[in-house]
């Protein structure tokens, strides 16, 4: 269902890189520095039941633009690049009046296997104004993950040029100097972050990592040998971009609130997918559990969006693209993909929004380990989490309510099997 908006806001979308959902102060995270986004979910509509529907990079950036799952939506491999005239929400939003930005990175063009994937090689790349999704101002790169010192090319910028400063603050100053034009239409801009995505070790603007040994670890990861010691290694590094990125936010928050434009502004703030960090003894993403596929999803509006939990709301990401739609006042594509869960942002009653559940899957496998490494479709209902592999066979069943930490496989109760398995075919 839809709701009507009579004046048509400006809306940003905040999405940022293996974020997961439970890594920050106000999910309860004590390793999380967070204080900014912690001011902000007391504002917001606040989704702890959010999913990336395909748990990889450029799978969940092709479902958050079209509104469409993977392969349906073009991207069936991890080298595939969006297709040229894919319908995206920049068009659906310049259709119905919005001025269209995308600011940051892409992840959606042609890149070479041969070269590293952490690198300038990728991070050099130029996208060519057809392959930009339709946005009418891009400034961006492709990939690359050079979480210091980024290069930026398009409408400001011909060819890639090296900006000095850690990723999340030159990305937002340049949100916050595009904001600062003046506008003859309301405005839909992307800030797409890299952070706190891997390479783990990189400076993170100054930020002082926790001692390994005070982290607290998640009581799904095995204890006592090369796991742990890795985990305590990545998680130091992993917390303290959290909070340089969180820092970095929390500057655009200060001027859109200085400026006035926050009252006038839709916020969205997510990431495209987790990070196992040891939990299951698996590291990265990709994998059908809830710290890969669950991330953060806050939805703020002063005076107009009703704050608190939504903990019945099942969404995902590809559920983004037609609420957005329907709050700019357009078309939703409701009932394909996509479900518009609009009407649940201005009530605080609770609303089953995504039944029977979110459609998961890994579409393919990319060949970067320690990454997932097989196809799986899967469902997440308000209670259980199901995967099967490429074969049908069931790989993973767990009760949620009981089983929060996924310690208890039920992938050999047949008579529960069958039950999921017939909900995805729904």
């Amino acid at each position: 269902m839809s709701v009507i908006v009579d004046n048509q806001p400006d809306i940003i979308w905040v999405v940022t890189t293996q974020w997961r959902g439970q890594a920050t102060g106000y999910a309860g995270d004590k390793n999380a520095c967070t204080p900014f986004l912690d001011q902000l979910s007391l504002e917001s509509a606040n989704f702890p039941q959010a999913y990336s529907n395909h748990p990889f990079g450029p799978f969940a950036r092709a479902a958050l633009l079209t509104g469409r799952l993977s392969p349906e939506n073009g991207v069936s491999d991890y080298f595939d690049p969006l297709p040229v005239h894919t319908y995206t929400i920049a068009h659906e939003m310049e259709k119905i009046g919005y001025e269209t930005s995308f600011i940051g990175k892409w992840h959606l063009y042609k890149r070479s296997q041969k070269d590293p994937v952490v690198g300038e090689a990728h991070a050099r790349i130029v996208v060519p104004p057809d392959r930009r999704g339709g946005f009418h101002f891009w400034e961006g790169f492709e990939s690359g993950f050079q979480i210091n010192n980024p290069w930026l090319h398009g409408s400001n910028f011909s060819t890639p040029t090296k900006q000095e400063g850690y990723q999340s603050d030159v990305l937002v100053q340049s949100v916050i100097n595009h904001l600062k034009k003046p506008a003859e239409k309301p405005r839909f801009t992307v800030l797409s972050l890299e952070s706190p995505h891997p390479p783990y070790q990189e400076d993170a603007n100054g930020i002082i990592a926790k001692e390994e040994k005070q982290l607290v670890l998640r009581k799904n990861i095995p204890l006592g040998g090369e796991c742990e010691r890795k985990v305590r290694s990545e998680l130091a590094g992993y917390y303290a971009h959290i909070e340089a990125t969180d820092r970095a936010l929390g500057n655009l928050f200060q001027f859109m609130k200085e400026s006035r434009l926050d009252k006038k502004t839709i916020l969205f703030f997510t990431s495209t997918h987790g990070d196992m960090h040891g939990s299951q003894g698996v590291f990265r993403k990709g994998w059908p559990y809830e710290e890969s596929i669950r991330v953060p999803l806050l939805v703020h509006w002063p005076e107009r969006i009703s704050p608190g939990l939504r903990d019945r709301a099942l969404v995902s990401l590809v559920d983004i693209h037609s609420t957005t739609a329907a709050l700019a006042g357009g078309k939703s594509l409701d009932g394909v993909d996509t479900v518009d869960f609009s009407s649940s942002l201005f009530s605080k009653e609770q609303q089953d929004v995504r039944l029977p559940g979110v459609p998961l899957s890994m579409p393919s496998i990319p060949p970067y380990p320690p990454n997932c490494n097989r196809r799986w479709k899967g469902i997440r209902t308000l209670r259980y989490l199901a995967a099967w592999q490429e074969n049908g066979k069931p790989w993973v069943i767990f009760d949620m309510e009981r089983d929060p930490f996924q310690r208890e496989n039920l992938a050999c109760d047949k008579a529960l099997a069958n039950e999921l398995a017939a909900l995805i075919e729904k």
